[in-house]
């Protein structure tokens, strides 16, 4: 029996109903509180890459944020993330000192993986997340 709390919803923000529509997959998807968010890449506004790991990461980190909040929840809220690098040893360090800035403290777990290739060439990061609505508050 599936009641209203358990219901599965499609996340789609502002802006990414072409995403949708073209590659068949939702941004995130929202069960009762928990909330899986799709890969998150690097890409401004017009949809260009971040110039090098460090502007990725942030752009990554912010499009992580803005999925969350059209879910109905928070950075805070996230309790696991995994996160894929085309150079793995020579960027975790960078990508670390983002990551440290959306994440000042209780971190999440964090699986980092090494991959040959992402969606563009030019990406050198993505980030996938698991969060609990409501988990973050203090």
């Amino acid at each position: 029996m599936t009641n209203s709390t358990t219901k599965r919803h499609s996340i789609i923000p502002p802006g990414t109903q072409a995403l949708y529509d073209a590659f068949h997959f939702a941004p995130a998807t929202r069960v009762g509180d928990t909330i899986w968010v799709s890969g998150q890449v690097g890409l401004d506004a017009t949809l260009q890459p971040g110039e090098g790991m460090e502007a990725q990461a942030r752009l990554a980190f912010e499009a992580l944020k803005g999925v969350l909040a059209a879910a109905g929840a928070s950075l805070a809220d996230v309790v696991e993330l995994t996160t894929f690098h085309t150079e793995l040893r020579r960027d975790i360090e960078a990508f670390t000192k983002v990551k440290d800035e959306y994440f000042p403290n209780r971190y999440p777990s964090w699986t980092a993986v090494g991959v040959t290739e992402l969606a563009l060439p030019e990406l050198c990061i993505e980030i996938r997340a698991a969060a609990v609505a409501g988990c973050g508050e203090a």
